[in-house]
C-alpha cells in the first residue's frame, strides 16, 4: 500500500476519478439521507425501521451536510500530489461492494496513502488496519489520526513461500476454526484480540512488504484472511480481495487458500473472493471445486 512513483497523466488521471467517486458516494449518501428522512405514508415496517435509524441521531439541517469525513478526504485528495496505488478500476472493485455493505467491519492488512479513502467508503463503520512498519504508523497517523491502526509483526518471509504451501496442504491447515488458536503454521496468532472477536464484512489484503526474498510477504495474511472468513460465526459471506496478484506470491496463496471456486472478478492485479462460513458445515470441502 506505500506509494511507488507515477507517470504525471496517470496521476492526473486516478485524481479526477478519485474525486468523482467520492462524489458518486456522497450523492448517493445525501439522496438516501433526504429519501428516508421524509415520511413515507403507507410504506413497509422494514422501511419505516430503516427510516428510524437513519434519522434518529440528527437533526433536520444536519441530515442535508455533507459528513466531516467526507469533507476531509475531499480536500486531501484533491490538493494532494499522492494518490492510492491502485489503479480506479481496481479501487471501484472494492468500493462497489463498500457501496453495498457498508457501513460495515472493513480489515485492511496494510496502512498508506489509500487508507483515508478506504475509511471514508465505509462511512459509519469499522475500519481496522494492520501494519508491520511502527514508523510508517506513526508517520500516517500524524497526517489521519482519526484512523485505526494496529502494529504486526510477521514471522515469514517471501523466500519460504514454497515451503509454506506445503505446510499449508496439510491437515492442520485445512480444518476449519479460529486462527488464534489454529496449530498451522501459516496462522497468523499474535494479532490484537479485537481482529479475532470482529465478524469481518470485507478483508483486504494489501500488506505486508511482498517485493524481495527477505521480506515477510503475505502468505499468512492471505491464508488468515480466508480461515477468518471460513470461521465467521452465525453464517453469512466474507469479501476477500487480494491486490498485488501479479506476482507469484500473492497469486499461487489466493488461488490455493481463497480458492479459485470462490472468486467472482479479478480486475488487473486486485482479486476479489466471496468465501462463505464453514461453521454450518465443518464437513464442506476447503474449495468448492
Amino acid at each position: 500500500m506505500r506509494q511507488k512513483p507515477q507517470p504525471i497523466h496517470q496521476f492526473l488521471n486516478l485524481k479526477t476519478l478519485l474525486l468523482v467517486l467520492f462524489l458518486s458516494f456522497f450523492l448517493i449518501f445525501f439522496l438516501k439521507t433526504n429519501i428516508f428522512h421524509t415520511p413515507i405514508q403507507n410504506s413497509s415496517p422494514k422501511l419505516q425501521s430503516f427510516s428510524q435509524k437513519t434519522t434518529k441521531n440528527c437533526s433536520p439541517s444536519s441530515c442535508n451536510k455533507i459528513p466531516p469525513s467526507f469533507s476531509h478526504t475531499l480536500i486531501h485528495y484533491s490538493t494532494s500530489s499522492i494518490t492510492p496505488q491502485q489503479t480506479f478500476k481496481e479501487i471501484s472493485v472494492t468500493a462497489a461492494v463498500l457501496l453495498d455493505r457498508s457501513p460495515c467491519n472493513f480489515l485492511v492488512f496494510g496502512l498508506g496513502h489509500d487508507s483515508l479513502m478506504w475509511a471514508t467508503l465505509n462511512h459509519g463503520g469499522r475500519t481496522l488496519f494492520l501494519e508491520e512498519d511502527e514508523a510508517w504508523i506513526e508517520q500516517i497517523l500524524r497526517r489521519f489520526p482519526m484512523l485505526e491502526s494496529h502494529h504486526v509483526k510477521y514471522d515469514s518471509k517471501v523466500d519460504q513461500a514454497d515451503g509454506l504451501m506445503d505446510v499449508g496442504k496439510g491437515p492442520e491447515c485445512t480444518a476449519v476454526g479460529d486462527p488464534k488458536y489454529s496449530m498451522c503454521q501459516l496462522a497468523l496468532k499474535g494479532l490484537p484480540e479485537e481482529v479475532y472477536e470482529v465478524k469481518w464484512d470485507l478483508i483486504m489484503v494489501d500488506a505486508p512488504t511482498g517485493y524481495y526474498d527477505e521480506a515477510p510477504g503475505r502468505m499468512t495474511a492471505i491464508y488468515t484472511a480466508g480461515m477468518m472468513a471460513r470461521n465467521r460465526e452465525e453464517g453469512g459471506i466474507t469479501d476477500v480481495f487480494v491486490h498485488d496478484v501479479n506476482r507469484e506470491v500473492e497469486d499461487k496463496f489466493s488461488i490455493e487458500f481463497l480458492c479459485e471456486g470462490y472468486m467472482v472478478k479479478q480486475e488487473g492485479r486486485l482479486r476479489h473472493f466471496t468465501i462463505p462460513s464453514h461453521r454450518d458445515d465443518l464437513d464442506k470441502p476447503f474449495c468448492p471445486f
